[in-house]
């Protein structure tokens, strides 16, 4: 029988043992704030040690303890009261008394992050987030669940075997400012799941504010368990932690920045849970020896209308046309940025500076960040190893570019340095694309622009998120997260004949 007590005090310089091997020792700053019934919890992928308080531990546990005794009750639940929900909450968003409500919240909560110097392109609940948050719950409305579709058979003289779509469990969310999110992660209620999510600081205002004017309503008039979609209402990236790190959960999906993202889904992995991460992105193009330039112009542009995961992040160019293709992209570059007013922002890798002007080395513009506007040079060399760091711009669009020998050498270098998301090959060479497919190691390949990458606009179903290969291959299931990808499969038999046996 264990003989483990609970931990009630830390001292600095305290070790902490994990990993096997690797001692960590606990930081002042921890130590002084450490209380009874916190937490101390080692992130072994990366070494880093995290101090969940009490508070946060609590409200991640109501939440989860109220969505798991939900999805215990939603076997109960008809796939019409489910497809009544989805209806009842596109009803209440559409409601302009409602939608005012939590407009106004938002402009609160984006008022509070501009002051913080914090991005808000993706926290404004405008009028064509609002459509999509209502088709994308419409969309739901009249789906096909996995839950009881017999996905096979097969049949035994006296007996036959059926391999049942199931709900999976309780799905956990964290993500940062996208209130659409909130809708979208519903989803995953078709298929009879239930759902707990935490919402960044930046957005929780207006989280707060769909839950109550549109989603728990919703739930209580389909008749739904209550809980089947419970917020964790904390700012506090703590309770997060605390959410992710429960072995309660059956699925754990992470989406905003990169590092944030991994921390959470070492987490989840620690416990014993399956993660799906959106975290980092960043689309690569290449443009091939082939490559038409007109085609090649077009992709560059239509990739960089604003920056999301999905953005044109790295551009190769393979040498032998470079000095033709080399200022095509920079004439894409400079249209994009000028649909936006801004100036744009090149990285070059070293090496490669000679096929870029001089003088843009030297010219000084104006850059848009989240923190405000900045002075820079509108060119800058930039290391090799550093073709992974994805431009997070907020109104100048920026990108690397790199020239590479060949097509070969070009997957090389997103194999190596990429978060193996978004690839595309401008080439018309049928044979090249064949040979970039089978060797990029990348879920989202295409021959033009990027952005096409999301599920309601290419699958026509809302997307809970998209995942990148950073942290290996997905199984079972596509890049795409959506609602009707989140089950299991339960076996059954049917006997037909008593007298069977072994």
């Amino acid at each position: 029988m264990s003989q483990a007590n609970k931990l009630t005090r830390v001292i600095p310089g305290m070790e902490i043992v994990f990993g096997g091997d690797r001692v960590l020792r606990v930081p002042a700053e921890v130590a002084e704030c450490f209380a009874p019934g916190d937490a101390l919890v080692v992130v072994e992928a990366a070494g880093d040690l995290l101090h969940i308080p009490a508070a946060e531990r609590a409200v991640a546990d109501r939440a989860l303890s109220a969505a798991r005794s939900a999805f215990e009750r939603m076997g109960a639940v008809g796939d019409e009261q489910i497809s009544k929900f989805y209806a009842e909450f596109a009803a209440r968003l559409e409601a302009d008394e409602i939608w005012a409500e939590i407009a106004a919240v938002n402009e609160q909560d984006i008022a509070a992050a501009k002051a913080r110097g914090r991005s808000t392109t993706r926290l404004v609940a405008d009028t064509k987030l609002r459509r999509g948050m209502i088709d994308g719950l419409r969309g739901w409305i009249d789906a096909p669940s996995r839950r009881g579709q017999v996905l096979e058979t097969i049949d035994h003289a006296g007996w036959k075997v059926e391999l049942v779509g199931a709900e999976l469990g309780v799905v956990g969310f964290v993500f940062e400012g996208r209130p659409n999110v909130l809708a979208d992660a519903t989803g995953v209620l078709r298929g009879g799941n239930t759902v707990v999510f935490r919402i960044g600081s930046d957005a929780l205002g207006t989280a707060r504010a769909i839950m109550d004017g549109a989603l728990t309503p919703a739930l209580v008039a389909a008749g739904l368990p209550d809980g089947a979609v419970a917020l964790v209402d904390s700012a506090a990236h703590a309770a997060g932690w605390a959410l992710f790190g429960d072995s309660r959960l059956a699925l754990a999906v992470a989406r905003g920045s990169g590092p944030a993202v991994a921390t959470l889904g070492a987490l989840a992995r620690q416990a014993g849970v399956a993660v799906s991460l959106h975290g980092t992105g960043g689309a690569w193009i290449v443009a091939g020896e082939t490559a038409d330039a007109a085609s090649f112009e077009a992709a560059v542009a239509a990739s960089l209308d604003r920056k999301v995961c999905n953005t044109l992040n790295v551009c190769c160019i393979v040498r032998a046309r470079a000095d033709e293709l080399v200022p095509t992209f920079s004439r894409a570059l400079e249209a994009a940025a000028e649909r936006r007013g801004q100036a744009f922002k090149l990285h070059v890798v070293s090496g490669d500076e000679h096929y870029i002007p001089e003088d843009l080395f030297t010219r000084p513009v104006r850059v848009v960040r989240a923190e405000g506007e900045v002075q820079e040079m509108q060119v800058e060399v930039l290391a090799e190893s550093d073709l992974g760091r994805e431009w997070e711009w907020e109104e100048s669009p920026e990108v690397t570019l790199t020239i590479v020998d060949d097509v070969d050498a070009a997957v090389d270098l997103f194999n190596r340095y990429s978060p193996q998301f978004v690839a595309s090959l401008i080439s018309a060479d049928a044979a090249e694309h064949e040979r970039f497919y089978g060797r990029i190691n990348a879920p989202f390949v295409g021959n033009g622009f990027t952005r096409w990458v999301d599920g309601q606009y290419a699958l026509e179903k809302p997307e809970l998120g998209l995942a990148n290969w950073q942290g290996g291959r997905l199984f079972g299931r596509g890049g795409v997260l959506s609602g009707d990808s989140v089950f299991t499969v339960r076996t059954r038999v049917t006997q037909s004949d008593p007298t069977v046996h072994r």
